[in-house]
């Protein structure tokens, strides 16, 4: 079975055995738009959108494309997994056997250096869209690597969330909206615990991901954004850490639910939309999840707090679309990646995935009143911090580091002076 942390670079070129320079010139191809033998024919995308969350919203985005270019076939993939771990082992066997899909879906930022060498230059696409002018300044810092365009946003989720179940917060007597601290927050699980019988916190740990992304806003809460950026930027205070896990351990020891290290994302958040739990930390994929579900509606059944201690503050993460260069169908690939930019398919996907458009142009009126708040949160936000967990704050190296950590020190039992050492050693300078 595959380990539950992300590929690195090192993976790309060893897991299937390592390519030789014969192979890894193949792998690269060319650097622009051409390649492949031949430009068009069906665009084959690969993605990782099975979950409550994701089906609909993926679904969305292949209607809309058939609708607006019927002559193009689209063969939308989609392999499931959280954290993308099942996604990237496809994409790496696939690029090392030299036979890249059209277009995956992946994260922008340091996390684009794990695919050095084999992905092509898209810049003149950038340019000829236009969408330099139209993505929120992010975005287009974050898609380039090397000098040059590589990737395509889609739609921008935020990280530092905490989302409830109003009808068990209401029963514990807990206000979520007065949480402003992540000690404040512990005492309102241990509220929750007193006073009803169900999940104070729920937590799905089969993986290790949903930890590692626990950790990354427990450390910008309870530290703040300067400590925060210092462990991204490889300066991390190893006070700050410790203190970090020293909450989480609290909260993970006493307050999630049981059946925790056997489930994922998806089932831990039916908690909340059973009426058995009372919060839950995700991104805000979580909220399209509810969107989806029946009967279930934002402001009556279920609400959103900023993480306590994050107020003021847009934790990113990007969905994107990336582009090999030895591409099968560069120019289906090219009209596919134009779409991904454009409004039809950020309106189309994001309403449902949970996340906001990166285009700054997009009428939000379709998004509902949720997703129209967080779009209102990222423009007032007076800081937005790279997520940890979701490759725009440390490399795919790093990372897979921390998760390393947390499989081997912080599942239970947790052990923080161990977690704390791995954590500041994977990303220290």
């Amino acid at each position: 079975m595959m380990k539950d942390t992300e590929l690195n670079r090192r993976d790309v070129l060893k897991s299937a055995g390592a390519l030789g320079a014969a192979g890894m010139a193949g792998l690269a191809g060319c650097s622009g738009m051409g390649g492949g033998g031949g430009g068009g024919g069906p665009v084959e995308v690969l993605h990782g959108w099975t979950g409550g969350d994701g089906a609909t919203a993926a679904e969305a985005l292949e209607e809309a494309f058939n609708e607006e270019y019927p002559d193009t076939e689209l063969d939308m993939n989609p392999i499931g997994g959280g954290g993308n771990q099942n996604l990237d082992a496809v994409v790496a066997n696939r690029l090392q056997n030299d036979n890249p899909p059209s277009s995956f879906a992946n994260w922008p930022g340091p996390n684009l250096a794990r695919y050095e060498g084999v992905l092509g230059d898209i810049s003149d696409l950038w340019e000829e869209t236009g969408f330099t002018d139209s993505h929120v300044q992010e975005a287009v810092d974050l898609h380039q690597y090397n000098g040059a365009f590589r990737a395509v946003p889609l739609g921008s989720h935020r990280l530092n969330c905490l989302f409830y179940n109003t009808s068990v917060v209401e029963e514990a007597g807990v206000d979520p909206d007065s949480l402003n601290s992540v000690s404040a927050l512990v005492d309102a699980l241990e509220t929750v615990a007193s006073e009803t019988d169900k999940i104070p916190m729920t937590h799905g740990a089969s993986g290790t991901w949903t930890t590692t992304q626990l950790f990354g806003v427990t450390l910008l809460g309870s530290a703040g954004y300067d400590e925060y950026m210092n462990f991204v930027e490889g300066n991390p205070s190893e006070d700050a850490v410790r203190s970090a896990f020293e909450s989480l351990a609290t909260i993970l020891e006493n307050y999630i639910n049981d059946d925790a290290a056997s489930i994922g994302l998806t089932e831990s958040n039916q908690n909340i939309i059973e009426g058995e739990a009372a919060f839950i930390h995700q991104g805000n994929w979580a909220a399209g999840a509810y969107r989806n579900a029946e009967d279930f509606e934002y402001g009556e059944d279920w609400g959103f707090k900023t993480f306590p201690g994050t107020e003021g503050m847009y934790t990113l993460h990007f969905d994107s679309f990336l582009y090999p260069s030895n591409n099968p169908s560069p120019e289906s690939t090219r009209t596919w990646l134009e779409f991904v930019g454009g409004e039809a398919a950020q309106v189309a996907f994001n309403q449902y995935k949970g996340s906001i458009p990166t285009r700054t142009d997009v009428d939000m009126s379709e998004f509902g009143p949720y997703l129209q708040e967080t779009a209102e949160d990222f423009a007032d936000a007076d800081e937005r911090p790279p997520n940890i967990q979701h490759g725009l704050g440390i490399t795919a190296d790093q990372r897979s580091s921390l998760n390393d950590v947390i499989s081997s020190e912080f599942s239970g039992p947790y052990n923080v002076d161990a977690a704390t050492q791995g954590f500041v050693d994977a990303v220290s300078n």
